[in-house]
Order: structure tokens, then sequence, then C-alpha cells
């Protein structure tokens, strides 16, 4: 499988995560709150995991979306952007999927596919910037060997 398919993989399951927890709020009634959360994190973490895919780095086992962001940033420092978003999301990977481990609101909800939308569009805007960048260096590189 191309790097190019596999990093498709990855980043559309983290939009169908996306398209689940829009419709746990839409479709819903009363909405699926804390669903949607869950899915939300899952958006994140996927996008996460692709651009380490995309750097060349086995994404580990974990769902931690701060300690995934951090490993980003030893790639690229503008993680750090993002982090404190990665920070808000982390907990509904876990107590989202037990009853009563916290109340989720509909805000909540709302801010959490928000976020992922957010680290999404970052991630897969770092993999372009870095695409971009390797084009011109070969370029370069070629040229120079002329």
């Amino acid at each position: 499988m191309t790097l190019q398919n596999l990093l498709k993989q990855w980043f559309d399951i983290a939009a169908d995560d996306l398209d689940v927890a829009k419709g746990c709020l839409k479709k819903y009634y009363p909405p699926k709150l804390s669903i949607a959360c869950y899915h939300a994190q899952q958006a994140a973490e996927k996008s996460l995991k692709g651009f380490l895919i995309y750097c060349d780095i086995e994404p580990p086992h974990i769902h931690n979306l701060a300690e995934l962001c951090k490993m980003c940033m030893e790639k690229d420092s503008s993680f750090n952007s993002i982090l404190e978003l990665c920070d808000y999301m982390n907990p509904f990977g876990v107590v989202t999927r037990y009853p009563k481990e916290k109340e989720i609101t509909a805000l909540m909800a709302k801010t959490a596919i928000s976020q992922a939308q957010e680290i999404n569009k970052f991630c897969l805007s770092k993999i372009t910037v870095l695409k971009t960048k390797q084009c011109i260096l070969r370029r370069m590189i070629k040229i120079f060997l002329r």
C-alpha cells in the first residue's frame, strides 16, 4: 500500500468519525452527547496519527491526544498551537464510554466537534506544506546535481 493510500484511509476514518459525531447531535432526540464527544476525540486521534504516519513514525497504540500531539511537535513545533485543543479533547476518549463518569453538555459536544475539525484541518494542512517543501527540495537537488 502506498503512503498516499494509507493516509487517505486514516483521514477518511477521521472524517467518518466527525460525521458520526455531528449525526449524534442532529439525528437523535435527545442528542447522543457522550457518543458525539467520543467520536470527535477519535477523529482528532486519527488525524494526529495520520500526520505521524506521514512523518514515517509508527503511531503508538495510545489514545492520549496530548502525547500524540507532543510526538507531532518533535517533527513540527507548530503543533504546539493545537496542544490545548488536544488537552481539552483528551478525556472524551475514555470518560464518555462509561456511565456517569462525567456529565456532558450540548456545549461540550459542540466544542469537541469544532475542535476535532480544527485538529483535522491543521494536520491536513501540515501534510500539504511538507509535501510542497519536499517537492521543492527534490527539484533543488536535481538542479544542483546537473
